[in-house]
């Protein structure tokens, strides 16, 4: 896929690059030689004053000459006169009128010159360049021409510059192109080839392996998704060995009833085989016990444990679109330093969209609420406040996470805040806020110890209040 990206956005760059500088190129080239036989035009005009008062030799040697074409030997003059000298009156004589002296170094054809002569201006080719015939009207009523030599180099001055600069930016263009388009399906690339990792590592067993959720929200979302599939896989199995160990121990009971009882057959081979197949069968079922505990140890636990302020802040990213939409008023606070909890990504995402999910559900729109984070040394505390109506019986909503349920409950997304701070070691309060409605506090233990024995009293005292 990254390297797809970069042909594909290599070929769309070079067919844009061509389709501008080759044209532009040539734009250049065309405004260089009209920039070159402009200026000739111009020198040919400087001496059309001096054609229009005298076409005495002398005196249009001296005017060529102190023309910037005529000074570096670029300019002839191509005069009808007879012997040099002005008629006066003029000649009569045809003779006269086809006699023709030349001022300058002449590179143009005769031909030429005699077609520039009827009063049509020319650019001819000429050796090392073109030259530039102009026809200028005598007093005579004929026509003197003015050659301007224009060399190569004058007609391609600066082309060259501006062709190199042309193909260096639409090199670099191409250049920042791949690179950008290589920068692109990295970013896509990588999060795929871990996720194609982590598949076959699952599929080979390792049901510790997790995904990190990182890359464009397709394969976050895949991620999220693998994550919890491999949660779930190693929950069913783990519920599996219990329920293999469990019945296991359940057989126990009746098999220690049936090995007394075979004790008391006295002797006999239908009595020694009966103790033989009761002692058969009680190895069989140690055996069975002995499995299930080897294989749940042998089973590599998933790592637990991510950052609680970063998650926080991603899904309040998340929800905080949705509360714009509805005119709701948001706080966030206290997620700035880095908290680390043991309790696995994906499970803390789940109960923080239980919480904000909840609020969303049970406020009607416009209401505000906050989310607040403490944390300590040895636990943090989440707040979930709205400005709501509240829960009048906050008891009653943590027992209906239990299963009761009912209209408009909160009970499934309390059970699962609750399985989550439980499994900790911490516990869920609900109770009043102090923006008038619902505040949903978890407690998250970071040592599992102290906060375990609270969390016990805890319960023992909402039991306490639960019984009538």
């Amino acid at each position: 896929m990254r390297w797809a990206l970069v042909r594909v956005s290599l070929a769309v760059t070079v067919m844009v690059v061509l389709a501008f500088a080759v044209p532009l190129g040539l734009v250049v080239k065309e405004l260089a030689r009209d920039r070159a036989f402009a200026d000739a035009e111009r020198q040919a005009a400087q001496i059309r004053p001096a054609l229009a008062i005298t076409t005495d030799r002398a005196q249009l040697e001296r005017a060529v000459a102190s023309s910037q074409a005529g000074g570096d030997g670029r300019m002839a003059v191509h005069v009808p006169g007879g012997d040099g000298t002005r008629q006066n009156p003029p000649s009569t004589d045809p003779r006269d009128a086809h006699e023709v002296f030349d001022i300058g170094r002449c590179r143009a054809r005769a031909r030429d010159v005699e077609t520039a002569r009827r009063g049509r201006s020319a650019i001819t080719s000429v050796p090392g360049g073109y030259a530039l015939l102009q026809p200028t009207a005598l007093s005579t009523g004929e026509f003197a021409v003015v050659e301007v030599y224009v060399p190569h180099r004058a007609v391609g001055n600066g082309v060259t510059t501006s062709w190199v600069i042309l193909a260096g930016v639409g090199l670099g263009l191409i250049a920042g192109s791949l690179a950008t388009a290589d920068r692109l399906g990295l970013r896509l690339v990588r999060p795929a080839e871990r996720l194609a990792k982590a598949a076959a590592e699952l599929g080979e067993g390792r049901l510790g392996v997790r995904v990190r959720e990182d890359g464009p929200a397709e394969l976050r979302a895949a991620a999220v998704a693998f994550n919890s599939m491999a949660d779930k896989i190693v929950q069913l199995l783990s519920n599996e060995r219990e329920l293999a160990a469990d019945l296991s121990h359940r057989l126990r009971t009746p098999l220690t009833v049936l090995r007394l009882n075979a004790a008391s057959l006295g002797e006999g081979p239908a009595a020694d085989q009966t103790r033989a197949a009761v002692a058969q069968l009680e190895r069989e079922v140690d055996q069975l016990i002995r499995a299930a505990r080897e294989q749940g140890e042998r089973t590599e636990r998933p790592t637990l444990g991510c950052d609680a302020c970063e998650v926080i802040h991603d899904r309040m990213d998340f929800w905080s679109a949705l509360a714009e939409d509805e005119g709701r008023t948001v706080r966030l606070a206290g997620v700035d330093a880095t908290v680390r909890v043991p309790v696995a990504r994906p499970e803390l995402v789940a109960a923080l969209d239980a919480m904000l999910g909840n609020v969303f559900r049970h406020t009607p729109e416009g209401t505000a609420f906050a989310v607040d984070v403490h944390h300590s040394e040895d636990a943090v505390i989440v707040l979930v406040s709205d400005a709501g109506p509240g829960i009048a019986d906050p008891d009653a909503a943590l027992r209906r996470g239990h299963g009761a349920g009912g209209p408009g409950s909160t009970g499934l997304g309390l059970d699962i805040v609750r399985r989550v701070a439980e499994s900790t070691g911490g516990d869920v309060r609900v109770g009043r806020s102090v923006l008038g409605g619902t505040e949903v506090r978890v407690w998250l233990s970071l040592d599992g110890g102290g906060t375990r024995r609270r969390r016990e009293r805890r319960r023992r005292v909402r039991r306490g209040r639960a019984r009538p």
